[in-house]
């Protein structure tokens, strides 16, 4: 039976693998799955063909990844989404429990930024002035309920003021909304987007939600929430996972494939020039990773009242 086993793994992957992506085209889920697609033949021999999804909060895609055949033919890319969708209502599977995952591939960081006229250059400054005008800040981000939202609700807890949160359809608004001055302060995941403007000096970046300050060419500079006092720090993966019970060759194979694509140094230097962070995590530390947000943000999201703000626009 061993032997049988072993002849069957031998020949995975046999056939082109599905790669799900929940959103449109064009976006970093999108772009991921797109620049992994060209290394399919090199490290696994076999054609990743990427399929869009969009619609329901990413919920269609990730319900047809969930509900897929676990034999190592369909695979997602997936976010903190698979955390967070089952937080704000019913979905038809627990996303946290009903996909494996299988590697994390990147982290994107949260910025806060705000025009540079602004009179608050850092974000001791924003909740000084915070404080002494409350009601007064807003800040626009891509959607409620969503990981640029929740850093925005901690930021606001945790320092002790009150700022309302505007939400927009993706980060292009997000900055049209600032340079407009419908709002006065933006939290956004990618730096590319925010690249030209700070370089042409228009927008200034108060902050960065995450431990260490980042690498990212042109934003080293960038001093992290903690520096400055707020005790904030939550990077949001992108990664890929498979549904529940995969054969355990099959997942070797796939997850030992996936290795060499994430790490290969063309993948790296391409997701960098796009303003994300390569941060490899195998099946087992991604799963660590996977099992510790669905604890903090389940803990965040009823703290923060984000739920019911979901539940309440659903009505």
């Amino acid at each position: 039976m061993g032997a049988k086993e072993s002849s069957v793994s031998e020949k995975y992957p046999a056939k082109p693998i599905t790669v799900i992506v929940p959103y449109a085209a064009g976006g970093s889920f999108d772009i991921i799955a797109r620049a992994l697609e060209k290394y399919g033949q090199k490290y696994l021999g076999q054609s990743l063909v990427v399929v869009n999804m969009p619609g329901g909060g990413a919920t269609i895609g990730m319900n047809e990844l969930a509900g897929a055949k676990p034999d190592g033919y369909t695979i997602g890319v997936v976010g903190v989404g698979v955390i967070l969708q089952p937080l704000y209502g019913e979905t038809r599977y627990h996303y946290p429990t009903a996909l494996e995952p299988l590697v994390k591939i990147v982290s994107s960081p949260v910025l806060v930024a705000a025009l540079a006229d602004k009179p608050w250059e850092n974000l001791s400054e924003l909740v000084n002035y915070a404080k002494q005008h409350p009601g007064e800040i807003k800040v626009g981000h891509s959607g409620l309920g969503t990981a640029v939202h929740i850093t925005g609700e901690m930021l606001a807890r945790e320092a002790g003021i009150t700022i309302k949160q505007v939400p927009f359809r993706g980060d292009s608004e997000v900055i049209a909304a600032l340079l407009g001055g419908h709002v006065q302060l933006i939290s956004v995941f990618n730096p590319a987007s925010l690249k030209e403007h700070v370089k042409s000096g228009t927008i200034r970046i108060l902050g960065v939600a995450e431990e260490n300050r980042l690498t990212l060419p042109g934003f080293e500079h960038v001093p992290t929430f903690k520096e400055q006092g707020i005790d904030v720090a939550f990077n949001f993966w992108t990664g890929i996972a498979a549904p529940k019970d995969m054969p355990l060759a099959e997942k070797a194979r796939l997850a030992a494939g996936l290795r060499e694509m994430i790490n290969d140094p063309e993948f790296k230097e391409n997701m960098e020039k796009l303003g994300m962070s390569v941060q490899y995590l195998g099946p087992e530390d991604f799963g660590d990773r996977w099992i510790a947000d669905n604890t903090k943000l389940t803990k965040i999201v009823k703290e923060t009242g984000i739920a019911e703000l979901i539940a309440a626009q659903k009505n």
